[in-house]
């Protein structure tokens, strides 16, 4: 699903051209997300100018004049910049018309993606008030990390992509992190060392940047709001199985909290 380096491509690729714009409208053409789509969000938006286009962990904000917008991708979703009058496809469920003669184009085959109208404080929304640190923001450290596994059992892959615990860490990148940091992913949380944890948060960090600058990772079909694909999944160390980059062993697989996971039995431990 699109993780964190993916949402912020897509709003850096659609900050430029929707921000100081004013919607003229929405057109909803499938309502039935993952949660209800607003059956009066045409209405609420029409007139409003967007004031800025902000993410916060996996969900895109956009400030309005009037309110707030909360978009999630979903499990293949994508948000793209598109002429308002090009003809939609079979899932392209939601347009955000923009006075400029354009629409951002939410297109979401699975329907796990959301599109949530709000006003106030959209941090205060229950999607996001209980979210943890941004893991490229000056909140989230090695110290943190390890402050917050004490006494946990659960698998530290488990626990790095617990969103109260830092956002954005997802299955791809908890994987790459995890080995660049050597540390197994089925190890208990609670029993991996200070040092070892900073060590993570640096691997946290260095992944996720080198992510932004490749465009985020394709797998399937992820693209960002230019409508070109992620670069990342070329230079992936471990994610997808085969032999370790550092050491040649072949990688071992399990499944974590439902989730693929590889490492290497050699340089993690």
């Amino acid at each position: 699903m699109p993780e964190l380096p993916e949402v912020e491509t897509t709003r850096r690729g659609l900050a430029p051209w929707m921000e100081g714009r004013v919607l003229v409208g929405a057109e909803v053409r499938e309502p039935r997300l993952r949660y209800p789509v607003p059956v009066d969000l045409d209405r609420r938006v029409a007139g409003s100018r967007i004031q800025a286009l902000r993410r916060r962990g996996k969900y895109l904000i956009v400030a309005l004049s009037s309110g707030w917008l909360l978009v999630h991708l979903g499990m293949s979703g994508s948000l793209r910049l598109v002429p308002a009058d090009r003809a939609p496809g079979d899932h392209d469920h939601i347009d955000l018309l923009l006075d400029s003669g354009q629409a951002a184009r939410l297109t979401d085959p699975r329907r796990f993606g959301s599109v949530l109208w709000g006003e106030g404080d959209p941090l205060a929304h229950r999607l996001l008030a209980r979210l943890g640190p941004e893991p490229l923001g000056e909140a989230f450290s090695g110290d943190l990390l390890y402050r917050r596994s004490r006494g946990r059992r659960a698998a530290v892959k488990a626990f790095l992509m617990d969103a109260g615990v830092v956002v954005g860490v997802g299955n791809i990148y908890a994987n790459e992190a995890l080995y660049r940091a050597g540390i197994r992913p089925d190890r208990p949380a609670g029993r991996v060392g200070l040092g070892r944890y900073r060590r993570l948060a640096d691997a946290v960090r260095e992944v996720l940047q080198e992510a932004l600058e490749a465009g985020g990772t394709t797998l399937r079909d992820f693209t960002g709001g230019d409508g070109r694909p992620g670069y990342f999944a070329v230079t992936l160390a471990v994610y997808g199985g085969g032999a370790c980059p550092g050491c040649q062993r072949t990688l071992r697989a399990v499944r974590l909290a439902q989730r693929s996971t590889w490492y290497c039995p050699g340089c993690q431990r």
